[in-house]
C-alpha cells in the first residue's frame, strides 16, 4: 500500500503538534502519524493509586540501560505525546543557557543561536499554549518582548504563605508560567495535573492547544495507531517518505521527525542502509549521542503542626541559584513546587505505609529541585536486535547535591523543620533532550539551527533531540519555539510559492 503527502510529521506531542500548526496555513498536505490514541475520560484519569502504584498509563515496554538490564521507561504514547501529562510549566530558557556556560561539572558548548534570535518564537509558543504568567518577578528572566498572554494561576493559601516566608530571607519567588486552564482541570475532579493525563482539555498541551489549530485546517490529517517502523531514502541524499509497521508507505516531499529524543535517534537508527550504514542522517555519527534528562530530586517540606490542604500547589518557582551558588559561582539549577503529593503517591514512590504516608502528605509542601545535565558523547540511545538501549551517562551531580542542600537549608529557616529528599530514577525520561542536536559544523552536529538534517535536505528533526545543552527547567517552551521557528523558516523558503 502507498499513500502520499506533501509534509509527515512523525509524532504528535510538542514538537510535531507545533509545527503542524505552524504549517497548516500553508495548505499543503499535512499527515501527522501518532503510534498511540486518544486519552479518553475514565475511572482512571484521576485516580492516584491507578496513575502512581498501578501504572495504568506507563507504556507496555521494556528499555535496556547501560549495563544491559530491562525496565520499564516512563515514555507515553498517545496523541499529544508527553504532554499530556506534563505540568504545564513552559518556562523560557535564560539567556545565558544559549552560551557556553562554566558548571562544577563542566562547561556547556553553547548554541548556533542566541535567545534574541528564539524570542520572538517564544512569545508565538506562549500566545499558542495560552501561557498564564507575570514577568518582573525573577532577576534571571530574560527579556520578553510582550507579557505573558494571562496573568499567573493564584497560589493558594499555603503556597502564598512559603512565598512570604522566602522573601523574607531576601529570596526572589516567582510564579511558574504554567498553561493550564484552571476552571476546567478542576471541574473534573479536585486533583493536581502535574503527571495526571489530561483527559479534559484543562492542560494546554499539544493536543488541546497546537493540534486542535492544526487539525481545523482541511489540509492537516492526523492518523492514530500507525507506527513507523523506518524512513526511506529515495534519489540522492533525499528522503522519499516513511514505512509504518503495516508495511504501508507514505511518501512526501518532506518529513518532519518529532518523536522525542529517545525514539527520534532509534528511528534514525533503525533505517539504516546500505548508503547509510550506521543510520540516516547519521554522516557525524552524533545520532542518539548526548542524551541529557536533568537532575531532578522530590523535596518535601513540612511541619507536625500545620496542615496544607492544597489542591494543585504547582504555582511557584525560585530561580535564585539558576545561574550561581557553586562555590566558584557557577550554577546549581531551578527549584519550582511539584503538584501536590498524596498519601497514595508517597506511598507508591517510597514504599512508606499508608497511615505514616498519609499523615506525611498532609503536612507536606512538595518540591522539586532540577539540575543541568550536561551534554556527553558517551550518555547516548543505540539499538540492540531493535530494542532500545538508554545508556545515560549522568553529569554535574556536585551541582545538584549543593542545590538540593541550600533548598532544605532554607525550608529550615523559612520555618519547616523536617525537610526529606529523594532523587528521580533514571526510568523517567521526561525531559529527554539532545539525541540529534543542532550545530552549524555538520561533522559535530546533525541538523542545523533550523532543524534541518545536514545530510538530507527534505528532513527536519523538530523535538527535543536538537536541543544542545538541557537548561536546568522544563524543556517544552523551548522545543514548541523550536518548531515555530523552523515552521516559519520552512514556509518563507521551501514551501514559498
Amino acid at each position: 500500500m502507498r499513500a502520499a503527502a506533501d509534509i509527515v510529521i512523525v509524532g504528535s506531542g510538542i514538537g510535531g503538534a507545533t509545527l503542524a500548526a505552524s504549517l497548516a496555513p500553508s495548505g499543503r498536505r499535512i499527515v501527522i502519524l501518532e503510534r498511540g490514541h486518544h486519552l479518553r475520560p475514565s475511572e482512571h484519569d484521576r485516580d492516584p493509586e491507578a496513575i502512581f502504584a498501578r501504572g495504568h498509563y506507563r507504556p507496555d515496554e521494556q528499555w535496556l540501560d547501560g549495563a544491559g538490564r530491562a525496565f520499564n521507561p516512563g515514555n507515553y504514547y498517545n496523541v499529544g505525546g508527553n504532554s499530556k501529562f506534563y505540568g504545564g510549566a513552559l518556562i523560557r530558557y535564560r539567556a545565558e543557557d544559549f552560551r557556553p556556560l562554566r558548571h562544577i561539572g563542566g562547561t556547556t558548548p553553547g548554541w548556533p543561536i542566541s535567545y534574541a534570535d528564539l524570542e520572538p518564537f517564544y512569545c508565538e509558543a506562549e500566545l499558542l499554549y495560552s501561557v498564564r504568567g507575570k514577568t518582573g518577578d525573577d532577576p534571571t528572566e530574560p527579556p520578553h518582548a510582550r507579557d505573558y498572554p494571562f496573568g499567573p494561576v493564584p497560589h493558594e493559601p499555603v503556597i502564598a504563605d512559603l512565598r512570604d516566608r522566602l522573601a523574607a530571607l531576601g529570596l526572589h519567588p516567582s510564579s511558574v508560567p504554567l498553561a493550564v486552564d484552571l476552571e476546567r482541570w478542576l471541574s473534573r475532579a479536585r486533583t493536581p495535573w502535574d503527571a495526571f493525563p489530561d483527559t479534559n482539555g484543562g492542560k494546554r498541551d499539544a493536543e488541546s492547544a497546537a493540534l486542535t489549530q492544526a487539525l481545523a485546517q482541511d489540509n492537516v490529517t492526523l492518523r492514530t495507531g500507525a507506527r513507523v517502523r523506518r524512513l526511506l531514502r529515495g534519489a540522492g541524499n533525499r528522503l522519499r517518505g516513511v514505512e509504518l509497521e503495516s508495511g504501508e508507505v507514505i511518501e512526501a516531499g518532506l518529513v518532519a521527525l518529532a518523536a522525542g529524543a529517545v525514539q527520534s535517534a532509534a528511528l534514525l537508527l533503525a533505517s539504516a542502509d546500505e548508503s547509510c550504514p550506521t543510520g540516516l542522517a547519521n554522516r557525524s555519527d552524533q545520532v542518539g549521542r548526548n542524551f541529557m534528562n536533568h537532575n531532578c530530586s522530590a523535596v518535601l517540606a513540612l511541619h507536625p503542626l500545620r496542615k496544607n490542604p492544597s489542591v494543585y500547589q504547582k504555582t511557584l518557582m525560585l530561580n535564585d541559584f539558576y545561574l550561581s551558588g557553586g562555590p566558584g559561582g557557577e550554577p546549581l539549577g531551578n527549584i519550582q513546587l511539584l503538584g501536590k503529593i498524596s498519601g497514595p503517591i508517597l506511598r507508591a514512590s517510597s514504599g512508606l505505609p499508608g497511615p505514616l504516608a498519609d499523615w506525611i502528605a498532609a503536612r507536606s509542601i512538595d518540591l522539586y529541585a532540577m539540575s543541568e545535565d550536561l551534554p556527553n558523547p558517551a550518555s547516548r540511545v543505540t539499538l540492540k536486535n531493535g530494542q532500545i538501549v538508554l545508556d545515560w551517562q549522568r553529569s554535574n551531580m556536585q551541582a545538584h547535591a549543593a542545590l538540593v542542600s541550600r533548598l532544605k537549608r532554607l525550608l529550615r529557616k523559612a520555618g519547616y523543620p523536617v525537610v526529606v529528599a529523594k532523587p528521580f530514577d533514571r526510568r523517567t525520561p521526561s525531559h529527554q533532550c539532545g539525541t540529534a542536536r543542532m550545530g552549524d559544523d555538520p561533522g559535530a552536529s546533525v541538523t542545523d539551527s533550523f532543524g534541518r538534517s545536514h545530510d538530507h535536505p527534505n528532513l527536519f528533526i523538530t523535538d527535543a533531540a536538537l536541543l544542545p545543552t538541557s537548561a536546568a527547567v522544563n524543556p517544552a517552551l523551548t522545543v514548541a519555539a523550536l518548531a515555530l521557528r523552523a515552521g516559519t523558516h520552512l514556509r518563507q523558503h521551501d514551501l514559498a510559492g
